[in-house]
């Protein structure tokens, strides 16, 4: 029999504090640790690589949770992954607000704008191989075709069902990308703008991947490393961002999923006989 959903819903705000009182008093803590330690640049050739205390935020966080220190349990993880969205939500409010401002701008990047999104099937082709390779199965169709954020979520346990490898995919990276993705796009961002390769404008508008975390940490890092350009950063990061959300849900529907799957199938075939094997237990090989 499956358990009952959790809903986190509260008659009053007393009772929700006096339910997940642990979770404030931590996250307040962390605040004050991260804060205290600001911003640590370490140089790397030409440019630097810039950590952010929402990045030791991360990593205290991490440390608390029931699988290390075990100072929160599940549900309480569980409740606080609710709060995320109102913690962002006035990050997401001033972003939308530099967008207004700077419309003129937003005009004038055009077309890329329109096919920001489209950027995000290439990584199917990076990442399908690798986690074939690697020995996943069906989850690794799931796991690829996108950075797995929620909506995302929702869209692979409609096609595939919730109880599918594709969903066990979806929400291993989820999971993962909650725990280590702003500290991997903060780095990544860094070291894409080292190469000089991109012009910041460009870096900016490709920092709006979906997830409002995840472009904060990118964007942040960029406007630290172009802070002549910070503006026009932040800006298109924002419309990025939005771009993201709006054409996004269809592009992942009718596109990414589609081609993952395609691409699965040419590909086990031929990968699978020289990825990477599964451990078999004690007990299924004496079975055998």
């Amino acid at each position: 029999m499956s358990k009952p959903k959790e809903t986190y819903f509260y008659s009053s705000v007393g009772e929700r504090l006096k339910t997940e009182w642990k979770i404030y008093l931590l996250a307040f803590v962390f605040i004050l640790i991260a804060d205290s330690i600001g911003q640590i640049q370490i140089p790397a050739g030409t440019g630097k690589f810039i950590l952010f205390p929402i990045f030791y935020a991360i990593i205290l966080g991490v440390l608390s949770g029931p699988q290390v220190m075990k100072i929160v349990n599940s549900k309480q993880v569980k409740a606080a992954s609710k709060l995320v969205v109102v913690g962002i939500a006035p990050f997401i409010a001033k972003l939308g607000i530099t967008a207004g401002a700077n419309i003129e701008t937003i005009l004038d990047a055009g077309p890329a704008v329109l096919l920001h999104g489209f950027g995000n099937l290439f990584g199917i082709f990076l990442a399908l191989p690798v986690a074939i390779l690697l020995g996943m199965k069906r989850e690794a169709v799931g796991a690829c075709f996108s950075i797995n954020r929620e909506y995302h979520m929702a869209l692979i346990n409609n096609i595939y069902g919730s109880d599918s490898a594709e969903a066990r995919g979806s929400l291993s990276i989820y999971i993962v990308g909650g725990m280590i993705g702003t500290i991997y796009f903060g780095l990544m961002a860094s070291a894409t703008a080292m190469t000089g390769l991109f012009e910041p404008e460009a870096l900016g508008l490709a920092s709006g991947v979906g997830a409002g975390i995840m472009m904060a940490s990118a964007s942040a890092s960029l406007c630290e490393i172009y802070p002549a350009a910070a503006d026009t950063i932040s800006t298109l990061a924002s419309v990025g961002e939005t771009m993201a959300g709006i054409t996004g849900i269809y592009i992942n529907m009718f596109l990414a999923i589609p081609l993952c799957d395609k691409l699965y199938r040419v590909l086990e075939p031929r990968l699978g006989k020289i990825a990477l094997k599964p451990k078999k237990k004690n007990g299924e090989e004496a079975d055998k």
